[in-house]
């Protein structure tokens, strides 16, 4: 099966994207690099990427 955006979020459930606050993720985006965001919420660069493109949706 192909990976794609839909369908992790299909998948995923009620738990919200990645399961991550955004108002939390949105404040230290400002001041961290991708790496340390990644670090920091237990997320794989791929993840931190997807998070700032839906952001930028929004």
């Amino acid at each position: 099966m192909r990976f794609s955006d839909k369908g992790m979020h299909a998948h995923s459930g009620g738990k919200g994207v990645f399961g991550v606050n955004f108002h939390d993720f949105i404040e230290k985006e400002r001041q961290a690099t991708t790496f340390e965001l990644a670090s920091e919420f237990g997320l794989t660069m791929r993840d931190v990427r997807n998070l700032k493109k839906h952001l930028e949706r929004s």
